[in-house]
Formats: structure tokens, sequence, C-alpha cells
């Protein structure tokens, strides 16, 4: 039993999947193309609206350093993706390397919780856009009909349409073609660096020192009351995360991390870039840089410009141009938030499909959905039919409460990929790796215990979600996946079966 629940598919194999007509991704992207989409997903809902959240109620003026802490915990991740992508150039991410390094298992249980993560975050970023696409159209005098809007209208029915309609929308451009969305995705970053610019050269003319004092405001420890919406390191140590002072920072870390979600999206396209072991590296390490910095300056700015007391919870930028008499600026940014968040679903969308569609290449899910369109070469069965579920879900139901298990299944792959990286390289030193993860052992399990801090400070309710998603998962998984599998069919291909080893390896 054990051994065909951690049975690994060979690096060697997983390229050679790639290269079979029926089932092969157009090679069309480049690190430019990589890193746009990394920045294109990076920016959204979290610097436009967590900023003054946690200034607000836990950091103070410091959410610049919780921003520099996520971006850390993140870099750690990102540097031990960027060895992954580089050496499996294959669509699916976290999951593919968990196939190569850890086995079926944990690779089917990681790839259970990206599909959830990715349709989540797609869902919860298309409901915010609605609601800013909606402003827009009051203020303009255009007014949806409340069962059309999201909220329950007077017979009870609440669709939010707009948030359907987007979805529907990027899936339909997915399908046309990686490049496309490549080019789409270039105009909507430009746009939206522009806002973030904007805020940060204005800004910073109205920036008052004294908004700054104390910079690291004093602790305020929350009392530890055991309930579920507590975060999960109070019920284990009896104690929770302060208010404000250092610790402070560290819990504004774990919230401004959704802020970071979808840099990992960009190794789900490995498969569809053109030099991946050049340009993957790249582009995951690039767009990182760009948007911590950016978020740090956007921080110091806003807190600058307002004190931290004063900062609103839904528009912080916005609202602080409002508040030192600039309202132009604010309608500028609401309409840079509202065309900027069209990028981070289309992404995240599109990271979705791809693990689906590895997936169902390698049988653990119908393998009707590994078919490519034979003009386009993208994967038009699984987008759509996600893209139509996505749809659905985010017309219908209320996600906010919802956006932590975002989070946790972001953290729990990097976990499972940093120990990926430490088991290929005793498993499989002779792999050409392009890019290396400098100070292995250390690095990576410094990532571990960074992400698995983090995951302690999310909610215990959030935990028990996740739980209950990944108990769907096994059984999906027993009842069909280990079944199905092409390892288990005996369908594998690549070394040992006539198929040339990639890069001159040794067989």
């Amino acid at each position: 039993m054990s051994s065909t629940l951690f049975r690994t598919k060979r690096v060697e194999q997983s390229i050679a999947d790639t290269e079979e007509p029926e089932h092969a991704l157009k090679k069309s992207l480049s690190a430019l193309d990589l890193t746009v989409f990394g920045v294109g997903v990076i920016i959204g809902t979290g610097i436009f609206v967590l900023t003054g959240t946690v200034a607000k109620n836990n950091a103070g003026p410091a959410v610049a350093l919780a921003f520099v802490v996520a971006g850390v915990v993140c870099a750690l991740a990102a540097l031990c993706y960027a060895e992954f992508a580089s050496t499996v150039p294959v669509a699916g991410s976290a999951y593919t390397f968990s196939y190569a390094s850890l086995g079926e298992l944990p690779a089917w249980i990681i790839g259970w919780d990206l599909v959830l993560e990715f349709a989540l975050g797609t869902a919860v970023v298309a409901v915010g856009w609605s609601g800013y696409i909606a402003s827009l159209l009051d203020n303009a005098g255009w007014h949806l009909p409340e069962a059309l809007s999201g909220r329950d209208g007077a017979d009870g029915f609440g669709f939010d349409i707009l948030a359907a309609a987007l979805v529907l929308v990027l899936t339909g451009i997915l399908v046309l073609g990686t490049k496309l969305s490549a080019r789409v995705t270039s105009i909507v970053v430009a746009v939206k660096v522009t806002v973030v610019l904007v805020v940060i050269i204005a800004g910073a003319f109205f920036i008052k020192g004294d908004n700054y004092d104390p910079f690291i405001p004093k602790s305020q420890p929350v009392e530890a009351g055991g309930d579920l919406q507590a975060p999960l390191i109070q019920l284990m140590f009896g104690w929770a995360p302060s208010n404000f002072g250092v610790m402070g920072i560290f819990t504004a870390a774990s919230v401004v991390f959704f802020a970071f979600i979808g840099f990992d999206v960009v190794a789900t396209a490995a498969e569809e870039t053109r030099n991946p072991q050049r340009d993957m590296p790249r582009g995951i390490l690039g767009s990182l840089l760009i948007c911590t910095t950016l978020y740090v300056a956007v921080s110091i700015v806003v807190t600058g410009m307002q004190k931290y007391t004063d900062l609103s919870v839904t528009a912080p930028l916005a609202d602080a141009f409002k508040a030192i008499g600039h309202p132009w600026y604010a309608g500028f940014i609401s309409f840079g938030a509202a065309v900027g968040l069209t990028t981070v679903c289309m992404i995240l969308l599109l990271g979705q499909t791809r693990v689906f569609f590895a997936m169902s290449r390698d049988g653990l899910l119908p393998r009707f959905f590994s078919h490519v369109h034979p003009r386009f070469k993208t994967p038009h069965r699984p987008t759509i039919l996600l893209g139509v579920i996505i749809a659905i879900v985010a017309g219908f139901t209320p996600l906010s409460e919802l956006a932590e298990l975002v989070n946790i299944g972001t953290l729990f792959a990097f976990v499972v990929v940093a120990i990926g990286v430490i088991i290929l390289r005793r498993t499989r030193p002779d792999l050409p790796r392009s890019f290396r993860t400098p100070w292995v052992p250390v690095l990576p399990i410094l990532s571990v215990l960074a992400s698995l801090w983090l995951m302690l400070n999310l909610p215990t309710e959030t935990w028990l979600r996740f739980a209950g998603w990944m108990v769907v998962g096994f059984l999906v998984y027993f009842l069909y996946g280990r079944s199905h599998s092409r390892l288990a069919r005996g369908e594998e291909t690549g070394v040992g079966q006539g198929v040339k080893p990639p890069n001159g390896s040794p067989e």
C-alpha cells in the first residue's frame, strides 16, 4: 500500500509527457511575460485594501515591516520554486514538483489544495472587482438591480452578475491562447503599476513626520478566548499574538500575506515558456522583488499621509487622498484598482486550469480534460469547466469569510515545495539544474518554518475548513485517482521506454 501511495514520477517521464501532440501546450512565453504575469497577479486586493486594516489594527506605521516579513517568507519559497520550475518545466507547479519528489499521494494532496486555492482566490477577487465596478457605475448614475448586484433582492434572490460575467470573459480569453492572455495582462498591469506609482510619488508630497510617531505602537496583548476565530497558535500554546508591538508586526504579516498570493502561479506556466531553465527563475524572483518594493513604498507613504488610527479599512489609499482634500486622486486609484483586479482573476484562473490539466494528464482526474485545443493549443476543456463553475460560485456566494482559506492553501504549498527540494537533491543529484536554491537544506528548512509560523497565526476555523476540503480530496483519490493513475495502470513513458532524457542527463 505505502509503495503505491508514494510512487514517484520520474522527471524525464514528466517532460516526455509534454511532448505528446494531443497533450502538449504551446511554448510562447518569455521572461518578460512571466514577470508581467507575476506582477499582474500579486498587485491586487492586498495593496489596495489590507494596508489600512493591518496598520489600524495590528502594526501602525510598521505595516511596512509586515510587508517585508511577508515578502521574505515568499522569497524563501520563491527560491525553491525557481529551482523546481527550471528543473521540471511542466505544468502543475507544486503538484508536479511533489510528484517527482514526494510521491503520488502527497502530489494529489497538494494538487487538490491548489485547485481550491486558485478557484477560491479567483471568486473572491471577482466579487471584489464587482464591488469596485458597481461603485463606479453608481457614481455615473447607473444602478444595477439589487437582485443582480450580489445582494439579496426583495424575493430573497441575489446574483452578482458582474463577478460572473468577468470570470466568463476571462475564461474565453484563456481558451484563445496564453500569448493573448499575456498581451491583455501587459496592458492592464501597466495601468495598475501607474496607479501605484502615482500613490507613491504624489503621496510623498503630503507626508507628515508626526504621523510616524510612534512607528511601532505599544503592544496590546489579545486575551486568549479559545473560540474558533482565534489563531491556532492561541489554542495550542495558550496565548495569542499581540496587536501592535513587535509581535503585532508578525500578526500583520500573516494578514498581508494575502497581498502576495499568486506569485507561485508563474510556476504553473513553466511548460508554456520558451526557455524555462533561464526564464522561470527570472519571472518568479523578478515579479516578487518588484511587488515587495512597491508594497513597502506604498505603506510608508500612506501611513505618512494620514495617522494610522484614522486610516480607512475599506479603501485606505483612496480615502487617504480624500482626507487631505484631493478627491481626484481617490477616483483615479479606485479606477486603477478595478482595472487591476481583472489580471488577478485571469492569472489565478490560468494557474488553476494548468494544475487541473496536469492532474488529468497523469490520470488522477479524467483524461478527457488533458486534451488541448487543436488550434489554440490550450487546455480548453478544464478551462471552460472551471470557468463556468467559478462564475456560478462568484455569482451566488459571499466569499469574504473564506478568503483566509487562500492563505493557508498557499502556505501549505510552500511547505511541500521546500521539502521537495531537499528530497530531490538527495534522490536525483544527477539532474541538470540551471538554477539551484542556495544553502540547501538550511534555506528550505527556514522556508518551512516561516510558512508554518504564518499558518499558525490563521484562525482555527480556517484550519477546520481546510481539513474538510482535504478529507474530500482523500475520498476522491482513493475512489478514483489511485486506480486510474497512469503509473498504476503501467502507462509510464520516458526513460526506459525509448525516450531520450532531457539535456543529455544520464538514464
